[in-house]
C-alpha cells in the first residue's frame, strides 16, 4: 500500500519501522527536517518538509496516489484537517487521525467519533494516551505481570508472565495444565527463552525464567498467574511520578480502588488536579527527589510509575524508587533502544507509548476481516483477533478442527470467541463462520500465511 505518515516524532518513526518491515510505501511528513534527515538515513522512506495541514504539502507528499494517511502529529486539529483534506480534495480510502485531547477522549468520545467522522473523514481515530493507560491499569490489577492485554471487549486477555522459582508449572510440561488446574481454562500461546521465541507443544516445559504467553477467560487470569509464580500481595498503594495526559488519566481510573499519590513539578498543574482527583492526594515536587519520595513513603508503595515526558527522568524515578524499597516499579520510555534495555531488569517493566499505537493501525491494514491487532515484543510478534468467514468450500479453516488447518509452525490459536461464548482452543475445536479467532504469531513475517487462511474463496461472494 501507498501510506502517508504525518507527524515523524516518536509515533510517526515508530510506525514507519513498523510498517517498513511490511514492505509498504511510506512517506513520512514533518516540519522538522532534522528529523526527517535523521529517519530517512535509518530507513528507506521518503520524507516531505511542510506543514502537513495544508493541501500544497499533502499534494507534494502523494496525496493523490495514497491508499492510507495516517495522521499522528501532536496536534489534534492538524490531524482533523489532514483528514478532511486528504477526504474531500484527494479521496484518500483510508484516513487515520490521531487523538491527545483529554476532552475529546472523556465521556462523550462516542459521540466525537461520529463528530470526527462526519465533518472531519475520520475513518478511525487512536489515542496512544488512552491504550497506554488502560495497558497500565491492567498491569496494577495484576502485578506479576510483564504484559496484560485484552481481546473480544476484555472478555479474553492475553498475559505474559516470567516463570520464577517456586511456581506449580516451572519443571512440568504445558500438557499437565489441566491436570494440575481442572477447573480453569486456558492456552500457552508462546515461549520466550533467552529473547528466543518457541511454539508451545504439549510435551514443551517450562523452565525458570521463561516468559510465558497465555491466554485465557479474563476472570481466570489471576489464579492462572499463581501457577506460573509466587502470588504477590494485592497492590493497595500506588504513586505516579508525571500529571500529564497518561499520568492523570491514570489516577483517575485508579482512585476508586487504590490510595494514589501523584507527584507533578508544577504547581499550577498539582492545583487543577487536586480539584480534578477528588480521590487522589496530588503533590508538588520532583519524583527524582529522594528526600520527597522517602517523606511520602515510597518505600511503603506496591506499584511506582514513572510517567513524565522525560526518558531521563523516568528512568532515574523509578530506579531511585526501586532502590527505596518500591515493590514493583514502571517507566514510560519513548526511545526503543532504551526499553529493549530496561525492561526486565531493576525497571520492572519499560513501556514504549509509541509501539501502543502500533497495534490499532496494523489491524485495518490487515487483510481479512481483522477486529484488533496487539504488537508485541518490540513489534517481532503480533496477537490477532480475526473473524472467519464462509464454509467448509470457500474457507480453509471454517468447519475444520484446529488440528485439520494448516498453521504455520510460528502461529497459535489460542481462543474462539462466539457471540457471547468464550471457548479456550484445544485441537478439536472446530471453528464456525462468525466466530472471531485469536492468534498468536511468534514472527510476523508469516503474517502474510495467516492473513492467507482467512481469506474466502470467490465461491463467497
Amino acid at each position: 500500500m501507498n501510506i502517508l505518515i504525518l507527524g515523524a516524532g516518536q509515533v510517526g518513526g515508530t510506525l514507519a519501522a513498523s510498517l517498513l518491515a511490511e514492505n509498504h510505501n511510506l512517506t513520512l511528513v514533518d516540519v522538522d527536517g532534522d528529523r526527517l534527515a535523521t529517519l530517512q538515513e535509518k530507513m528507506d522512506i521518503r520524507t516531505v518538509r511542510g506543514q502537513a495541514s495544508l493541501p500544497s504539502v499533502l499534494r507534494q507528499a502523494g496525496a493523490e496516489d495514497a491508499d492510507m494517511l495516517v495522521a499522528v502529529t501532536r496536534s489534534d486539529e492538524t490531524n482533523l484537517v489532514a483528514c478532511k483534506l486528504a477526504a474531500d480534495m484527494f479521496n484518500v480510502p483510508l484516513r487515520v487521525a490521531r487523538i491527545r485531547a483529554a476532552d475529546y477522549l472523556g465521556a462523550e468520545s462516542g459521540a466525537f467519533r461520529e463528530l470526527a467522522k462526519e465533518h472531519f473523514g475520520v475513518d478511525h481515530t487512536i489515542s496512544p494516551e488512552r491504550e497506554i493507560t488502560v495497558y497500565l491499569a491492567h498491569l496494577v490489577e495484576h502485578p506479576e505481570a510483564l504484559q496484560v492485554v485484552d481481546f473480544a471487549d476484555g472478555r479474553v486477555r492475553l498475559v505474559a508472565v516470567r516463570a520464577t522459582r517456586g511456581g506449580a508449572l516451572v519443571g512440568h510440561e504445558l500438557r499437565s495444565i489441566k491436570s494440575r488446574m481442572p477447573e480453569l481454562d486456558c492456552r500457552v500461546v508462546a515461549v520466550y527463552r533467552k529473547n528466543r521465541g518457541l511454539a508451545p507443544y504439549g510435551n514443551t516445559v517450562i523452565e525458570l525464567d521463561d516468559e510465558v504467553f497465555f491466554l485465557a477467560r479474563s476472570q481466570d487470569i489471576a489464579p492462572m498467574l499463581s501457577q506460573m509464580r509466587q502470588v504477590e500481595a494485592p497492590v493497595k498503594r500506588v504513586m505516579i511520578a508525571g500529571g500529564g495526559n497518561i499520568g492523570r488519566a491514570l489516577a483517575k481510573q485508579l482512585e476508586r480502588h487504590y490510595q494514589v499519590k501523584l507527584i507533578d513539578h508544577n504547581k499550577g498543574n498539582s492545583t487543577r488536579l487536586a480539584e480534578e482527583l477528588t480521590q487522589t492526594l496530588a503533590l508538588v515536587g520532583d519524583a527524582t527527589d529522594e528526600d520527597l519520595l522517602e517523606q511520602e513513603n515510597v518505600h511503603e508503595m506496591d506499584v511506582f510509575c514513572a510517567l513524565t515526558n522525560d526518558d531521563e527522568d523516568n528512568i532515574m524515578a523509578a530506579l531511585l524508587a526501586k532502590r527505596m524499597g518500591a515493590k514493583r516499579v514502571i517507566a514510560l520510555i519513548n526511545r526503543a533502544s532504551y526499553v529493549e534495555l530496561l525492561h526486565g531488569g531493576k525497571i520492572d517493566i519499560a513501556i514504549s507509548p509509541a509501539q501502543a499505537t502500533v497495534g490499532p493501525i496494523l489491524s485495518r491494514l490487515r487483510r481479512g476481516d481483522v477486529a484488533v491487532v496487539h504488537s508485541l515484543r518490540r513489534g517481532a510478534a503480533e496477537a490477532i483477533e480475526a473473524v472467519a468467514h464462509g464454509d467448509r468450500n470457500n474457507s480453509r479453516i471454517v468447519g475444520r478442527r484446529i488440528a485439520e488447518i494448516a498453521l504455520p509452525e510460528e502461529a497459535t490459536i489460542g481462543a474462539i470467541i462466539r457471540g457471547s461464548e468464550v471457548f479456550i482452543a484445544h485441537h478439536d475445536t472446530v471453528i464456525e463462520s462468525g466466530d472471531h479467532v485469536i492468534l498468536f504469531v511468534l514472527n510476523k513475517r508469516i503474517i502474510p500465511q495467516v492473513e492467507r487462511l482467512f481469506q474466502v474463496g470467490i465461491g463467497f461472494f
